[in-house]
């Protein structure tokens, strides 16, 4: 992308001069193919570049690995895809798609160790897949039958979060849990700390979140007390209407160091870098360096969700350039160009992904409705005269009711 204008920094600008709508754009946006202040280790056309600060944190992204990733962006895109079309059909109430950020979710998840946590917004499908839970798991919060299929402490990954911006203070005392508790900082091995783990937490928002009260007060909280927790933006260009420019007058991640902790930029659409600079980040929390921020910079290739109408926002050339930036098509790129990998292997992974979308369906249409009274049972531990007079007066109403099919007229007869 060209720049047209240099973005200048406010601190440089004199007391009389603001920097211009365009500086401020550049600023922005000028860093979304590969300037020295963007993360980058694959380029768009599938090139493997190098990167002295972060190349350490790949060393080990042999073909191999570069197959699993590639795999896991596929059959993530998949089920989102599967999902997308099911709401459509009426089989679920609503979808948060995640098209276009396959390579910020599993870079990201990929890096987290078994013992850290993950506190998600409402949109990490492909990060709840690197954290083994299977995406039936996820259908429940958008039929409505449930609110999250899967044990959060099991998983190492909560509930979905719904109120923009929450989990960021959820996430925030977690980690303050940690460094509190011992769990960061230790030398694993040494005298009492002997066996033990070192822990991290990583935060999922999106770039709208940052105009949130409960994003900056994570932010505060978690550099006052050098929590150790990953907040990990995917600024994906579009808070629903509202465009990136709308939210900040500076780049987001040049606003970690107002709170005091570092931020970095990382092309949000390359895997191999979003992986490594996780990876890097976590461990900086992990040792009890305190917070980091990472800028994952994407872009959204769907709406919002799926009652959302992009079209009305934004203009189709921005989605056609964007396209040329795919996050899968460039591993497949890679792996034939630098690694002679076959046809054999997408294919395989091509029908991997349809057995999972027919899967993904066919328990969806099978999912039975919930019972009248699990609003009651599973969530309270235990009763109480109030509640459980509530609940027998709620059943109560809900047999009052004939059931379906025989009202009477319901034959037809004298129609």
């Amino acid at each position: 992308m060209t720049v047209p204008h240099e973005w200048v920094p406010p601190a440089t600008l004199g007391a009389e001069q603001h920097p211009s709508r365009e500086q401020v754009l550049a600023g922005l946006k000028g860093t979304d193919e590969g300037a020295p202040d963007l993360v980058q280790l694959l380029t768009p056309e599938g090139e493997r570049v190098s990167d002295s600060r972060f190349d350490r944190y790949a060393t080990d992204l042999d073909v191999a690995a570069l197959r699993g990733l590639y795999r896991d962006m596929v059959l993530v895109r998949r089920f989102d895809r599967e999902a997308n079309a099911l709401q459509r059909q009426g089989q679920l109430g609503i979808w948060v798609p995640l098209l276009g950020q396959e390579a910020a979710q599993i870079g990201a998840g990929r890096a987290l160790q078994p013992q850290d946590m993950a506190f998600p917004s409402y949109r990490e499908h492909g990060v709840a897949w690197t954290r083994g839970i299977d995406p039936t798991e996820l259908l429940g919060i958008f039929r409505g039958t449930d609110q999250g299929g899967w044990d959060p402490k099991a998983t190492r990954f909560h509930l979905y979060t719904i109120v923009i911006g929450n989990q960021c203070l959820n996430a925030a005392g977690y980690a303050m849990g940690q460094r509190f508790e011992g769990r960061v900082g230790n030398a694993v091995g040494d005298g009492a700390d002997a066996g033990s783990v070192n822990e991290a937490t990583i935060c999922f928002f999106g770039d709208g979140a940052t105009s949130q009260g409960d994003v900056h007060e994570g932010f505060v909280w978690a550099a006052v007390y050098d929590a150790p927790v990953v907040f990990y933006c995917q600024n994906n260009q579009w808070a629903i209407s509202e465009p990136t420019e709308r939210q900040s007058r500076v780049p987001l991640y040049k606003r970690a160091g107002g709170y005091g902790f570092p931020g970095v930029r990382v092309d949000g659409n390359d895997v191999l870098a979003c992986l490594a600079v996780t990876r890097w980040a976590l461990e900086e929390c992990r040792s009890g360096n305190g917070p980091v921020l990472i800028e994952a910079f994407t872009y959204r290739m769907d709406a919002h969700t799926t009652s959302d109408d992009p079209s009305r926002y934004r203009l189709a050339d921005e989605l056609e350039l964007w396209k040329l930036k795919d996050p899968i098509e460039r591993v497949r790129v890679n792996l034939v160009r630098e690694h002679g990998v076959g046809q054999e292997f997408f294919a395989e992974v091509q029908a991997e992904s349809d057995e999972l979308a027919a899967r993904f369906r066919e328990f969806c249409l099978q999912m039975p409705p919930p019972a009248p009274d699990r609003m009651f049972s599973e969530v309270y531990a235990g009763g109480s005269p109030t509640v459980d007079a509530q609940r027998e007066e709620f059943l109560a109403y809900h047999e009052s009711f004939e059931p379906e099919g025989s009202l009477s007229g319901a034959s037809g007869e004298g129609a």
